[in-house]
């Protein structure tokens, strides 16, 4: 591991000036950057920037906004008593929005501040390039990088882009062509001249390029975002091009595990090629996409007592059933790697829970090292195994050593009738059945942390934000989209074949491919990544229904602008207009 660093940074962090100006005196804990502290300027311009992504990603943020407004997610009002928030999840869910939903403005909120930091280190930075410092320089292609593709988070969303050079300046706010251009100039601005080997946390030529091709392959959705996109060849063949360069310069290559690239060690995995880096045990490094999902009563790191889920978002059944659909009746945890991997291994004689319950398990269980214990991952249904805690809240422990692991046991049942275990189920909706704690099939992607003492905080496990599988796949579409079938054939085919690490649960190669299929794939592949909603805009798919969702206003395709944050540009007529829709 390396050493860590600890910067302390007084810095403006809103990037608009009719924001105000909110000068933070705080500390940002850094990992990825080398440096000595203080004295490092360069390292200290940009390690807020870099530090500032994991929580723009957060769970409540940037990330539920996309998962949420998707066929993939949904987060009902558990048990009457549970994540009702306002009704800000249901809401976006139900493409209900409005310009003062608090998990839009929370997740616009962190989009500018993350840019402002970006802009404050450019700021730092500019006049120590110039003046020949080799190491200010690279780390200004970074910012100037990592600023491009925050304002393509903020263009994918709502639609604006802002330019903005120092600190004291306005935005100057950019829609459509004009703000793909300017991204496009940004990031070609340094993709000849960004380092190469920085390794996943930081931003490289890969992550550049593989950017630079997300924005080609979005952009006919960019430019006329409540249109029927028209994709063009050059946009096309630039996705094609760029999409070559990553694959064939040898630096990245697909996991044959596929779990593997969401584990404690994924930064050393080759598929990564841009991640929030969060090797290290601290606070500002979550696990919110890990622990979200599961169960609240299952206790996923039995070294760590307070590690638990708390019954979130859940996979929606229609999310599901894709997989039904292209597997038949080949369940997909035998056809395909993706979605399932067992590792609660559960002896054979204990799998049956014929008779069996709560009341009369004391002896159901088998014997783990607590520090060995992993919860299966991919998709969680029916019941699942985990540790149990006794009386006093300490875990079952076996006389020979280890921990007890008992078929989890729903604590919301007790008192209500016969106590019943956790059973995950394919149907959750917001009736009053479908939002009980156990309702919904659970995303379990993400490793709970070794290093994290509740899988909240203090995660090892990096975030990833752009890999080679998600490349192969921007390939294929580009292919694809220009007529070459056989070509998008190939691509798709050969990133299921790499996932061989379970030799019985190789996906099998396709036969054939269309934009249906391709979508399908995209979703099988890239699932609970964040990815889901502009996939569904670009493929026309985001105006149909799915659970709980039935609007289809095309102007549902960007969220709305946040109350607040027009009403703090209300000084300047006509700067910050609200989008269509809202």
């Amino acid at each position: 591991m390396k050493n860590r660093s600890l910067i302390t940074l007084i810095t403006v962090v809103f990037i608009l000036s009719f924001a105000g100006c909110d000068v933070l005196d705080e500390q940002v804990l850094d990992e990825s950057l080398t440096g000595a502290g203080q004295a490092e300027t360069v390292t200290g311009a940009i390690a807020p920037a870099y530090g500032q992504l994991a929580w723009t990603w957060r769970h409540t943020n940037y990330f539920g906004l996309q998962e949420l407004a998707s066929d993939e997610a949904i987060l009902p009002y558990r048990g009457g008593s549970d994540w009702f928030d306002g009704g800000k999840f249901i809401a976006v869910h139900q493409h209900l929005m409005t310009p003062s939903n608090d998990l839009i403005t929370d997740a616009w909120n962190e989009v500018t501040r993350n840019i402002s930091r970006t802009v404050a280190a450019i700021e730092v930075l500019k006049p120590l390039s110039e003046d020949g410092d080799q190491e200010a320089t690279e780390a200004l292609h970074e910012m100037i990088a990592l600023r491009a593709y925050l304002n393509m988070l903020a263009l994918d969303s709502w639609g604006v882009v802002f330019d903005k050079e120092s600190t004291d300046a306005t935005s100057r706010i950019l829609r459509r062509q004009e703000a793909i251009d300017y991204i496009q100039s940004e990031l070609e601005s340094v993709v000849d001249v960004i380092n190469t080997d920085k390794g996943p946390g930081r931003f490289t030529q890969g992550a550049v390029q593989g950017m630079l091709a997300r924005l080609h392959l979005n952009a006919a959705v960019y430019r006329d975002p409540y249109g029927t996109p028209d994709f063009t060849t050059e946009d096309m063949n630039a996705v094609i091009e760029l999409t070559d360069d990553i694959i064939n310069s040898g630096q990245y290559a697909l996991s044959a595990e596929y779990f593997d690239l969401f584990k404690d060690d994924n930064n050393s995995n080759p598929e990564l090629i841009f991640a929030i880096d969060q090797r290290g045990v601290l606070n500002n490094e979550h696990n919110r996409w890990a622990y979200w999902s599961l169960s609240g009563d299952l206790h996923p790191r039995p070294e760590w007592p307070s590690a638990d889920g708390t019954d979130g978002a859940a996979a929606t059944s229609d999310f599901i059933l894709t997989w039904a659909d292209a597997y038949g009746s080949i369940d997909g945890a035998e056809a395909d790697a993706r979605f399932y991997k067992e590792e609660t291994e559960v002896p054979e004689n204990l799998q049956d829970l014929t008779g069996v319950t709560p009341a009369n398990d004391e002896d159901h269980y088998f014997c783990v090292e607590a520090v060995e214990f992993e919860i299966d991952k991919g998709f969680l249904r029916g019941n699942i195994w985990g540790p149990r805690k006794g009386e006093d809240g300490n875990f079952l422990t076996c006389e020979g050593g280890g921990v007890r692991i008992y078929p989890v046991i729903n604590t919301r049942t007790r008192g209500q009738g016969e106590t019943q275990y956790v059973d995950h189920t394919l149907e959750i909706d917001f009736s009053n059945e479908g939002r009980l704690h156990n309702t919904g099939y659970r995303f379990s992607k993400y490793q709970c942390s070794r290093t994290s003492d509740d899988c909240n905080n203090f995660s090892s496990v990096d975030i990833v934000l752009l890999r080679l599988g998600d490349v192969y796949l921007m390939r294929a579409e580009a292919k694809l989209r220009n007529g070459d079938e056989a070509g998008a054939l190939a691509d798709v085919n050969a990133l299921r074949a790499s996932r061989n690490a379970r030799a019985d649960q190789v996906p099998p190669a396709l036969t054939n491919i269309d934009l249906d299929v391709l979508f399908r794939e995209r979703g099988f592949e890239l699932y609970w990544e964040g990815l889901r909603r502009t996939d569904q805009i670009r493929f026309g798919k985001y105006e149909d229904s799915w659970t709980e969702k039935t609007d289809s206003d095309v102007n549902k395709r960007l969220f709305p602008i946040p109350q607040s944050a027009i009403d703090g540009a209300s000084n300047e007529e006509g700067y910050l207009l609200q989008n269509a829709g809202y």
